[in-house]
């Protein structure tokens, strides 16, 4: 992918509208869902037991297929452009939404989310739109516009979720979304054009770079990331146990429905939101980007540990103190973890690195709900968030020895 040249025309407005429409949607879907799937497994599931393991297993499966698809939707782009893969990955993510909302039986839910993960990389093709039509100074601003309106859709999503099942039941949010975003595709159809010049397209595509653990061995072969990356792993994988198993947990301790659950993610994005938006830039006058970090994770630990005695309290004020603890702590953790990555390469390993970073993020996002799913139904339900405290421990330890070496790094950049 080439860079823009120095001087860049302004993006078109109908065009950023409907880049940011797609990137508030992408959110917004994983806030209407998260509340509900659990619900609907139990239509096709009879043993209680195994609706944990259910529910976990589509969380995987969406998360398995993006992490396969994400390295081939980006060369497809970068060989044919932008606009007709994104356009495919947001009609794939329609028809998925659709199949899943449709069900029937359990197999058309992982068949819909199957479909949904193939064509559910396009966050990837959004970024490159942008890189495409601006400097490098521009893409900072646009890159975080981008960032703030998919935090608006997570925030906003879940509740929307809540009022669509109290008004068409359970699997209103599902169709709902599959109706807005195809109606984003026609959208696009008409408002969206290519951004990548001819002369810039790839002439052909290396298979190996379609091989997304490549990405993973190519990245883990720089020394002054190897410690962070597994840090970033092991934050990861309590944060996708979380998504998936909530819900679960939620309705069989706390007799919580689907718009308890809605109400809960709506809080946890709106903290968020808080947070990034303004929180860090005055805490990072006084604190480092691996102080941030380190006490993002000690703040997420604690929470885990609220959530994990759920089980044994059966209170609404061990919830609550859980959902005012581990929203900071992931707040604090997402920007200083990516910074301290970035920080560790010079500017023309960037594009690699984040690469590698999100690849490594997608593969916690494939482990951390089937390992959640298991636990949970067979050693008990507190224990995904007792391994989830072990975790954030030992991506605390990693951070920590990734710092002698991040400053090597950082000095020599």
């Amino acid at each position: 992918m080439q860079a823009a040249p120095a001087e860049s025309a302004p993006i078109d407005r109908k065009s950023l509208i409907f880049i940011l429409i797609t990137a508030f949607l992408n959110q917004a879907g994983i806030g209407l869902l998260a509340p509900v799937i659990k619900f609907l497994v139990e239509r096709y599931v009879s043993d209680p037991g195994h609706i944990a393991i259910a529910t976990g297993l589509l969380f995987t499966s969406y998360s398995f297929f993006q992490f396969l698809a994400v390295p081939t939707l980006g060369a497809l782009s970068d060989r044919y452009g932008r606009r007709p893969i994104l356009l495919l990955c947001l009609f794939g993510s329609a028809v998925g939404y659709l199949i899943f909302g449709i069900g029937g039986a359990l197999w058309v839910l992982f068949l819909g989310r199957i479909i949904d993960g193939v064509t559910g990389g396009n966050i990837g093709i959004i970024y490159a739109y942008i890189a495409d039509l601006t400097t490098p100074k521009e893409r900072t601003r646009y890159f975080g516009t981008i960032g703030a309106i998919g935090g608006l859709g997570f925030v906003v999503g879940p509740a929307i979720g809540g009022l669509l099942v109290s008004v068409g039941g359970t699997a209103a949010p599902v169709l709902f979304a599959a109706l807005v975003t195809f109606l984003n595709v026609v959208g696009g159809y008409f408002t969206m054009p290519e951004s990548l010049r001819p002369e810039q397209k790839m002439e052909q595509i290396s298979l190996v770079k379609l091989n997304p653990f490549w990405q993973l061995r190519d990245v883990f072969r720089i020394p002054q990331l190897r410690w962070l990356l597994l840090a970033t792993f092991l934050w990861m994988t309590p944060f996708a146990m979380l998504q998936s198993n909530l819900a679960v947990l939620g309705s069989d301790w706390l007799g919580a429905r689907e718009q308890d659950i809605a109400f809960v993610f709506t809080i946890i994005g709106l903290i968020i939101v808080v947070v990034q938006g303004g929180l860090i830039r005055p805490l990072l006058r006084s604190f480092s980007e691996a102080r941030l970090t380190l006490a993002g994770m000690v703040l997420f630990a604690i929470g885990f540990c609220f959530y994990a005695l759920i089980p044994s309290t059966r209170s609404n004020v061990t919830l609550l103190a859980a959902v005012l603890t581990l929203p900071v702590g992931n707040a604090l953790i997402t920007p200083t973890i990516a910074s301290l990555t970035s920080q560790a390469v010079g500017p023309r390993e960037q594009g690699r690195v984040q690469g590698g970073s999100q690849s490594v993020q997608a593969f916690a996002r494939v482990i951390g709900p089937t390992v959640g799913g298991y636990a949970y139904a067979e050693i008990g339900a507190s224990s995904p968030y007792v391994a989830g405290v072990v975790f954030l421990i030992v991506a605390a330890i990693c951070v920590l020895m990734a710092l002698p070496d991040l400053r090597a790094a950082m000095a020599s950049n």
